[in-house]
């Protein structure tokens, strides 16, 4: 079944860096996948994230505020 990773942020340094982070995890895992971008301020609100970047998966947010590395975004994802 494919995956929806979602990178919420505006496209600052450290928004590139968790989608960077989350395709490396995700190639990894040999997952089906699809990463999508969201930069648009009130979808990440509609999301309830106040502070970016944030990942969610499949719709549902799974950290907010901060880039974890390849490997926590493995357990996030399996």
């Amino acid at each position: 079944m494919k995956k929806t990773i979602q990178v919420l942020g505006t496209g600052c340094p450290k928004c590139q860096k968790l989608a960077e982070n989350a395709d490396a995890a995700a190639k990894a895992l040999g997952l089906e996948y699809e990463l999508v971008k969201v930069k648009d301020i009130n979808a990440i609100m509609a999301f309830g994230v106040m502070i970016t970047p944030a990942l969610a998966v499949d719709g549902k947010v799974k950290v907010a505020g901060k880039v974890p590395s390849p490997e926590e975004i493995k357990k996030l994802l399996a």
